[in-house]
């Protein structure tokens, strides 16, 4: 026998393993099961139990006056504040945990611009999160003490301080219009409504009477709602009527009682002319992606015969059809007033506070139970509500286009009963 032969390697083989397939079976099984235990559970608490952390802080730029023009969604000073902190932290050791950053207010202040910044977070809850706001703070100091940059520090409040979840994405979502990309609107134009994307019209609220769906209405602030006088024709006290929000009816995202109803003075249920309400809503919503204000338009702002606009709603999706349950979209066109007091279309019945959209071949329109819902119509990314869905000879009919509360010529009423 060779003095190596010890070396030799032994014989690889299952000889030890049962040979029942059924025991084989079960004997894999196990394994798998094992593994996925020893690998998973690391895994899910690496991944899976991630959770957001806000910090909110402020951060001072000495050569930027203050303007109303700053606080627009989309401006130049915003997009600068957001990439030069975007860029500090995607250098540093917390690029793992660093989301983004987001500008919620500017401040006029005697030694230059102030901005209220919050940065996100994501981590494991069982990370120390003292030592990751800890290690931020040490990160923004490092970065911005020389005073080279175009923010400085701003050192007459906390440098980090930790804010809940949900007061942090009630700040960030509490600007107007932000909703669905504007850009869908070039593609072509389908023969009937379609079903909404969750939060792509956060602004569009259900009212409602023993939980039955009535009216639509739009967010404006975190407590008014705008819709249609009518929709109180048969019941005014707003001890019965609650708002709902979210895409589908059933199951609500969020509901809120109402508090008062404020109609036009000169409306009568009689004829269409001052077909506007605002609601008052017990309690303020929460901001979040899914509940969001529609903007405003300025009363000069005037939508072109041929524009793109979208209506939504929950109306039937034909006439005295049944109420959906999800949220439907439809894109249609500004038609002129002109063309819809022609004698084949409404002979001389839409006013000056009307609104005409649609398409005089029919087909694409709103319906019974849109009523009190927006009219919106993007601007610089933005969607402002520049009708309120308020009367029309039937569902989609040939040269009966729909007929819309024209926002713009009661901006004032508005102002006056809501103060925006």
């Amino acid at each position: 026998m060779s003095v190596f032969s010890f070396l030799r390697p032994p014989r690889l083989g299952f000889r030890n393993l049962p040979t029942n397939p059924w025991l084989i079976g079960l004997t894999v099984v196990a394994i798998v099961l094992v593994l996925a235990l020893v690998i998973g559970l690391p895994l899910h608490f690496l991944v899976f139990d991630q959770k957001p952390h806000y910090y909110q802080t402020s951060f001072r730029i000495p050569r930027v006056e203050y303007s109303s023009e700053l606080e627009k969604a989309h401006s130049e000073v915003k997009a600068s504040i957001t990439s030069q902190v975007d860029d500090i932290f995607r250098k540093s050791n917390l690029k793992g945990q660093y989301i983004k950053s987001h500008v919620v207010r500017f401040r006029s202040s005697t030694d230059g611009l102030k901005a209220d910044v919050l940065l996100k977070f994501q981590f494991a809850s069982a990370d120390n999160e003292n030592k990751i706001r800890k290690m931020a703070e040490k990160i923004l100091h490092h970065n911005l003490k020389d005073g080279t940059q175009y923010l400085e520090a701003d050192g007459s409040s906390p440098y980090l301080q930790a804010i809940s979840t949900t007061e942090a994405e009630h700040r960030i979502n509490s600007g107007c219009g932000l909703g669905i990309d504007p850009s869908f609107l070039t593609e072509r134009i389908s023969n009937g409504g379609t079903f909404s994307q969750k939060a792509a019209w956060p602004w569009q609220a259900s009212l409602q009477v023993d939980r039955h769906h009535i009216c639509g209405a739009s967010l404006i602030s975190d407590q008014w709602l705008l819709t249609a006088a009518h929709c109180f024709n048969n019941n005014r006290n707003p001890r019965l009527w609650t708002a709902t929000f979210g895409t589908t009816l059933r199951p609500a995202l969020m509901r809120r009682n109402v508090r008062s109803i404020i109609i036009h003075e000169n409306y009568a249920s009689h004829k269409h002319e001052d077909d506007i309400a605002v609601v008052l809503l017990s309690t303020p919503v929460t901001f979040s992606e899914d509940v969001r204000t529609v903007c405003l338009p300025e009363a000069t702002f005037e939508a072109l015969p041929q524009s793109n606009v979208v209506v939504t709603g929950w109306g039937a999706s034909k006439e005295s059809g049944p109420i959906p349950n999800k949220l439907r979209e439809a894109k249609v066109e500004i038609i002129s007033n002109d063309v819809c007091n022609r004698i084949d279309v409404y002979g001389g019945a839409v006013s000056s506070g009307m609104i005409c959209a649609g398409f005089l071949s029919g087909k694409i329109d709103a319906c019974e139970g849109d009523s009190g819902g927006p009219l919106v119509i993007p601007e610089n990314r933005l969607w402002y509500i520049i009708g309120i869905v308020s009367w029309g000879i039937g569902c989609g009919k040939e040269n009966k286009p729909g007929l819309y509360t024209k926002v713009t010529r009661y901006r004032d009423w508005i102002k006056w009963k809501t103060n925006l």
